[in-house]
């Protein structure tokens, strides 16, 4: 499927709307207008692909509603360079953000189908990742220190062992709760001792699970 004048068009309303929602910078903006999202759905999607909404896309897992991609990724605040790891590769539209934003992006993910799927897929749309099946809870200690972490699926505390793999003056974006809703925490990294976490508005993740599927 090709990306049509009228999938821009509707890009741009997309984007239009998360200025409405108050998402104001213009990088992650660009990325949303950038990217085809229609191309990360099932066929029975993609007529609703630039609805400010999440889709499933197998395995018991969604791709997250661009106004929650874009909020996660500006309080990340990823800067050109960055090393970051993305807990929850799915279908691949967050770590194609942060690949357009110029990002080192690491990304886990611990369904195998989904993996093998968005491994093959995202590099052949042009986007480019180091891709690892794994337990985000261990995260890529051998890749460590990296200077932003996200998660982009729900935790149910957040994971110490991801803290310690960040950089110092490094901050990690994680939705904690159990449940159907969490709460968008934002740490930041002070010392090898000291983080500063505040909060910031609720959310609805789809589980993240520890372990890897056979």
């Amino acid at each position: 499927m090709k990306d049509s004048f009228l999938h821009k068009g509707l890009r741009k309303k997309l984007v239009d709307d998360l200025v409405k929602k108050e998402i104001k910078n213009d990088k992650v903006l660009n990325a949303i207008m950038q990217i085809p999202r229609h191309l990360f759905l099932d066929n029975a999607f993609v007529n609703f692909a630039y609805q400010d909404k999440a889709f499933p896309i197998g395995s018991g897992q969604t791709i997250s509603q661009p106004y929650t991609v874009a909020f996660q990724t500006e309080l990340l605040d990823v800067k050109p360079f960055h090393k970051v790891l993305e807990i929850g590769t799915g279908s691949g539209y967050q770590a194609a953000v942060l690949d357009i934003l110029e990002a080192q992006v690491f990304t886990i993910e611990r369904q195998r189908d989904l993996f093998k799927k968005t491994k093959e897929f995202l590099p052949s749309i042009g986007y480019h990742c180091m891709f690892i099946y794994g337990d985000g809870y261990k995260g890529l200690p051998k890749f460590a220190p990296f200077d932003r972490v996200i998660i982009t699926c729900g935790a149910p505390f957040i994971p110490d062992e991801l803290i310690n793999q960040l950089k110092i003056g490094g901050k990690m974006v994680v939705p904690v709760g159990d449940g159907d809703n969490q709460i968008m925490h934002l740490v930041e990294k002070i010392s090898e001792t000291e983080t500063s976490i505040t909060t910031h508005g609720n959310f609805s993740f789809v589980p993240m699970l520890d372990n890897k599927e056979n």
